[in-house]
């Protein structure tokens, strides 16, 4: 097939990036012929197998969900963007996709802008919904709501990650025909149990090396939390907790909250900044818990599988897409620890209770966490399964 792939940011770092670079890859191994739309100013650093990477000018504004940093690009929310501007940018984007036509498959990401993207390029189109715009952008939008049931109206289908994703779908846009569920992957070969030698060897790079050093040399179970630095997502409850343990807090990922995180953070915390996954994969196995605390609703818990595909037990807030993560995890746990892959209000005796298990048990937890994301979130599943829909 030939799969005109429409993305409007970058390939790392966030969920939708991971999500598109890895789609890229997968369907590029099977022998499709992949045509990536984004604006990673650096593709070369990424591995999307044989994908042809399109960088389209946008005219030098971009339409975010939450404000980052981008290269080259003035980000402003879609939300204050004037309906001008937004269809400016939904016609830059289509005219670059229409060059590479014909294709079997045009498939773009978000609802906004995706389905414009898609219903501008003219043929069918199938989009996936990934929750960030319907939660940050569009909820209690009109005007955006609005937009996105028009344009998926002409979608040939819609893909939602999680049962709590078309959920909110319908509550943000009304009732949506065509929709399918087809959780995100996770990219098990790359995330896998790691001794811990071997991961402190392999993370000990230049870059790394003086500030993990003595993180490592030091005692007392380590608490990993990685993602977005943003008050949603809840590593201020995560620090609490860890503050009256016997425990080390490890904090990745950047974000416009990180300076008041590190005020509140107990002693001994240690953040990182952001981590490409080429250091992340060595990090997660020389924690012993991976805990995702978000107070906001998560279209799925893709960190979460990510660590347990590292055969790290993942700790989760129980709500939202989240939920979905922990009940496939403790499917796999032994009947009297499967409360243990969640928490609603007690995070800080779930942590407890997972710290004061032998360090045999917890090992045995993560490989049993690692069978649950082999079994159902592969990305080489995931990706087979969407070409099924069009």
């Amino acid at each position: 097939m030939r799969i005109l792939l429409w993305h409007g940011y970058l390939l790392g770092g966030t969920g939708s990036n991971v999500y598109t670079r890895a789609l890229a890859r997968e369907w590029s191994r099977a022998g499709h012929d992949v045509v990536v739309f984004c604006q990673e100013p650096h593709p070369e650093a990424y591995d999307v197998g044989g994908a042809q990477v399109v960088r389209p000018d946008v005219g030098g504004l971009l339409p975010v969900f939450v404000l980052d940093r981008y290269e080259g690009l003035e980000a402003k929310l879609l939300q204050d963007f004037s309906r001008a501007e937004g269809e400016r940018y939904v016609g830059l984007n289509a005219s670059a996709v229409r060059e590479h036509l014909p294709a079997d498959l045009v498939f773009t990401n978000h609802v906004l802008l995706g389905a414009p993207v898609g219903a501008a390029v003219g043929v069918p189109f199938t989009v996936k919904a990934h929750g960030s715009e319907l939660e940050y952008s569009m909820r209690g939008n009109a005007e955006l709501s609005a937009w996105g049931r028009e344009t998926l109206a002409s979608a040939a289908a819609v893909v939602v990650g999680s049962e709590h994703i078309r959920d909110v779908l319908e509550e943000v846009v009304g009732h949506v025909d065509r929709v399918y569920e087809v959780p995100p992957g996770v990219d098990v070969e790359l995330f896998h149990p790691e001794p811990r030698d071997v991961a402190l060897d392999n993370l000990m790079d230049d870059r790394n090396a003086e500030r993990f050093e003595a993180f490592f040399a030091g005692d007392g179970p380590i608490v990993l939390y990685f993602g977005k630095l943003i008050r949603n997502k809840g590593v201020q409850q995560l620090l609490d907790a860890v503050r009256g343990l016997d425990a080390r807090a490890l904090v990745v990922g950047f974000g416009d909250y990180r300076e008041e995180l590190e005020r509140m953070a107990p002693p001994g915390t240690l953040f990182t900044g952001p981590l490409e996954h080429r250091h992340l994969v060595h990090l997660l196995p020389l924690a012993d818990v991976s805990v995702v605390p978000s107070i906001f609703p998560e279209a799925f818990g893709m960190v979460a599988a990510e660590a347990a595909a590292a055969g790290v037990p993942p700790l989760v807030a129980r709500h939202s897409g989240l939920a979905e993560v922990a009940a496939g995890v403790e499917a796999e746990y032994p009947p009297g620890l499967r409360d243990l892959a969640s928490f609603t209000d007690d995070l800080p005796a779930k942590l407890r209770r997972l710290l004061e298990l032998p360090a045999e048990t917890r090992r045995e937890l993560g490989l049993a966490a690692r069978r649950a994301v082999v079994e159902k979130w592969s990305w080489s599943s995931v990706a087979e399964r969407l070409l099924t829909l069009h």
